[in-house]
């Protein structure tokens, strides 16, 4: 099992500080995106350990010391259960409406049960 480095991300101007205090080391990046493979990369080097063994946990502050790690990971969690649930309603109303249609239900009528175009009542009956 790889060991998990803390690294303390802050904006500088138009920089993203990298911060591994377990290290004292520090390193930079121009977008956020590059943040994680910057970090990896400055640990591997300061450490020996080859980059595909280093694991991060990220923590971003704001200048006034607000962790924004927390708020954007229930955000991206909050977003895949969000994908989830689209995902079981799409699935209940195309088992519904089909169900209509079995009982002989019209097109029409399906989409204004459901609140969808007739069109769209048509897709999920003949999906």
């Amino acid at each position: 099992m790889s060991k998990i480095y803390s690294v303390s991300v802050t904006r500088d101007g138009k920089w993203w500080m990298i911060s591994v205090p377990e290290l004292d080391a520090l390193t930079q990046a121009r977008r956020i995106d590059d943040v994680p493979t910057m970090a990896r990369e400055l640990i591997a080097l300061e450490t020996g350990v080859a980059l595909d063994e280093v694991e991060i946990e990220e923590r971003i502050e704001l200048a006034s010391g607000e962790d924004l790690s927390t708020r954007v990971r229930a955000i991206k969690d909050r977003r895949v259960q969000l994908l989830e649930d689209e995902a079981h309603v799409k699935s209940e109303t195309q088992r519904f409406a089909k169900e209509l249609a079995d009982a002989h239900i019209p097109v029409r009528d399906i989409g204004s049960l459901l609140g969808v175009t007739f069109q769209r009542a048509s897709q999920l009956v003949n999906g």
